[in-house]
C-alpha cells in the first residue's frame, strides 16, 4: 500500500515566529508514514530561517503571479462550470470586505495553479491547511477544482478577526483542528453541517528544554524576558506602561525583549520616553538555541498579551509552553486560550489584558513571591508534558488522519 500524500498548504513560508508548522511536519516526516509536500501562497516576510525550516524551505512550492494566471486559465478551459462557481462564492463571501475579497481573489488564482499541479500530478492528496484564512480558502478551492480531501488548523486571528466564508469552509473539510477549547467553541458556531472539531495543542518537544524550578531572586535584579513578535496584540506597550509605574518590586525588573517586527522603533521611542533605556534590551530575532538560553538565564517570563486595534489576539501561545517546560515563573494575561496553559495560581500569574495596573500589581506579586515563585514551576512542567507535548499533539493528529482521510 502507497503512503498518503498530505499536502501542508499555509500562506507564507518560512516565518520565523510560525516555528510549530515546521515542527510538525519535522514529527510527522519522522514517522515515515506519509509523502509530506509543502506548498504556500505568498512570499515570507522574513529573511531569517530557523535551522529547522531550511530543508523544508529548499522543497517550497510557491506559485509566481504568472503561474497563478495560468493556473486560472487552466482551470477556466478545464473547469468552466466549477471555477465560475468559486468565483461567485468567493466574491459573495468577501463582498463587504473590499480589500479582503481582493486578497481572497488573489488566493483563488495561486490556488488554480496548485490545483493544476495536482491534477497533473495523478496522485491522490490530501490537503491539510494552517489557518482557516487563505489557506483553508485555497484548500476548499482545491476541493471544487480537482476532489482533493482537505482539513485545516485554526488558530488565533484566522477566526477572530474575519469570519469570511468560515462556514463552507468547515463543511467542506474533513475534520478541521483548533489549539484551545475556547477556539473549539468559536468554531462550533459556525459548524452547521456538524464536521469534526478536535483540539490538538500546537505542542513542543519538552525534552529540549532543560527543566530548572527557580524562584525569584530575593534582591538585586529579576532579568525578565518576553519572547514575542513586535506586533500590538503581543501587549508590549502595556508591560512597558507597567514597568514606568514603578513599585519596589517592579523597579527591580530588568526585561530582555526577544523577537522582531513593525513596532520595534515606536517601541524604542516608547522605552526612551518612560525612562526604561538602562532597564529594557532588544534583542531581535534570535535562533531556537538562543531562546532555550534566554529562558535558562531568566528570572521570570512576561506575555502581556491584549486584543488588538483590528481585533487581532492570541491563540494559544507556544512561548507560553516553553516557558514553563524550562521552569520559569511566569505571568500572562486572561484572553483566548491562555488561562488552559498558565492557570492562575497554579502554574502561573494572570493579569488583565491591555490594563498596566493590574500588570503591575500582578508583576509586583510574583516579585513578592521570592522563592516560593519556585512552587509553579512543578504544575506548569507537568501541565506542558501532559498536554502540550510535541509526540502527544502528532499521536493525535495521526489519529484524526487515519479515521478520516480517504483510504489509498
Amino acid at each position: 500500500m502507497s503512503r498518503p500524500h498530505i499536502v501542508y498548504l499555509v500562506s507564507r513560508f518560512p516565518v520565523t515566529s510560525e516555528t510549530f508548522i515546521v515542527r510538525e511536519l519535522e514529527a510527522l516526516d519522522r514517522l515515515d508514514r506519509y509523502d509530506l509536500e509543502i506548498r504556500s501562497l505568498f512570499p515570507s516576510p522574513d529573511t531569517a530561517v530557523h535551522d529547522i525550516a531550511r530543508r523544508w524551505t529548499q522543497r517550497l512550492v510557491r506559485p509566481s503571479a504568472p503561474q497563478g494566471l495560468a493556473g486560472f486559465a487552466w482551470a477556466m478551459l478545464t473547469r468552466p462550470v466549477s471555477t465560475l462557481r468559486v468565483l461567485a462564492a468567493v466574491t459573495a463571501g468577501y463582498l463587504r470586505h473590499p480589500p479582503l475579497l481582493v486578497r481572497a481573489l488573489t488566493t483563488v488564482l495561486l490556488a488554480c495553479a496548485h490545483a493544476r499541479d495536482l491534477a497533473q500530478s495523478g496522485r491522490p492528496c490530501h490537503i491539510h491547511a494552517h489557518y482557516a484564512t487563505y489557506p483553508a480558502l485555497a484548500a476548499w478551492v482545491c476541493r471544487k477544482l480537482v476532489g482533493c480531501s482537505y482539513s485545516f488548523t485554526a488558530h488565533a486571528h484566522d477566526i477572530q478577526v474575519d469570519t469570511s466564508m468560515l462556514d463552507r469552509k468547515i463543511a467542506g473539510a474533513r475534520y478541521v483542528v483548533t489549539i484551545s477549547e475556547y477556539n473549539r467553541a468559536l468554531l462550533e458556531h459556525h459548524n452547521a453541517t456538524g464536521t469534526p472539531i478536535r483540539v490538538v495543542h500546537a505542542g513542543i518537544d519538552t525534552t529540549a528544554y532543560t527543566f530548572r524550578p527557580r524562584g525569584i531572586p530575593l534582591d538585586g535584579p529579576v532579568r525578565t524576558l518576553t519572547v514575542a513578535s513586535l506586533q500590538q496584540y503581543k501587549g508590549h506597550a502595556v508591560l512597558l506602561a507597567a514597568l514606568a509605574q514603578g513599585g519596589p518590586e517592579v523597579d527591580r525588573i530588568t526585561l530582555d525583549l526577544i523577537g522582531d517586527g513593525v513596532l520595534r522603533a515606536d517601541l524604542e521611542d516608547r522605552v526612551d520616553r518612560l525612562g526604561l533605556r538602562e532597564r529594557v534590551r532588544f534583542r531581535g530575532s534570535c535562533s531556537e538555541q538562543e531562546v532555550r538560553g534566554a529562558l535558562d538565564a531568566a528570572d521570570l517570563f512576561v506575555l502581556p498579551s491584549i486584543v488588538a486595534d483590528d481585533g487581532q489576539m492570541e491563540g494559544l501561545p507556544v512561548a507560553l509552553m516553553e516557558a514553563l517546560a524550562c521552569g520559569v515563573p511566569t505571568i500572562s494575561t486572561r484572553l483566548s486560550g491562555i488561562p488552559e496553559i498558565v492557570v492562575d495560581g497554579v502554574t502561573g500569574l494572570l493579569a488583565t489584558p491591555a490594563d498596566p495596573e493590574s500588570l503591575n500589581e500582578v508583576l509586583a506579586a510574583m516579585v513578592r513571591r521570592g522563592g516560593d515563585a519556585v512552587e509553579f514551576a512543578a504544575a506548569g512542567r507537568r501541565l506542558v508534558t501532559t498536554e502540550f507535548d510535541l509526540h502527544e499533539s502528532i499521536v493525535a493528529l495521526t489519529g484524526l488522519m487515519s479515521e478520516y482521510l480517504p483510504a489509498v
